[in-house]
This record gives structure tokens, sequence and C-alpha cells, in this order.
């Protein structure tokens, strides 16, 4: 698991699980693309999920589905595979 702190985006801590960081390495691609798309689609307003969590979904240039959910205090996010 990696984690980075930052609330410059009002993220908090950015968690990656090895399965997601896996899937963007075989599709070179950088959580920052993603994290990037995720503050453009959810903030300042944001699409929070019934218990005020974000949650947004991408897929690699591979095809695999990549989670983004900022928890509800918005004290982490975490970038993860739906399984």
């Amino acid at each position: 698991m990696i984690c980075i702190r930052t609330n410059r985006l009002g993220l908090g801590r950015i968690i990656v699980t090895p399965a997601a960081a896996r899937a963007m390495k075989d599709a070179k691609e950088m959580p920052a693309m993603f994290l990037a798309q995720h503050v453009r689609d959810k903030f300042p307003d944001g699409e929070a999920v019934s218990d005020g969590r974000l949650m947004s979904a991408y897929l690699t240039s591979n095809g695999v589905i990549l989670w983004i959910i900022t928890e509800a205090d918005r004290s982490a996010t975490t970038i993860l595979l739906p399984e």
C-alpha cells in the first residue's frame, strides 16, 4: 500500500492499494492523473454517496476499473480496484 500525505486538494492522505498500483503501472499511468480527474469531477460540490464520501470510477488504458473514494471528513482518499 502506498500512502502520501496531502491536504492541498482537500483529499487528505492518499492511499493506493497494491492491486491498483499494479494496474496503473501495467497501463503506464500515474495516480496523479486519476486524482486530478477526481478533483475536477467531484470538487467543490461533489457527488457524494449516501454517507458523504465522494466516489469516482475510471478506466486505465488497459481497461481496468479503478475506484477513487474520498472520505466524508476529507481525511483520506483511496485508489482501489472494485474487487
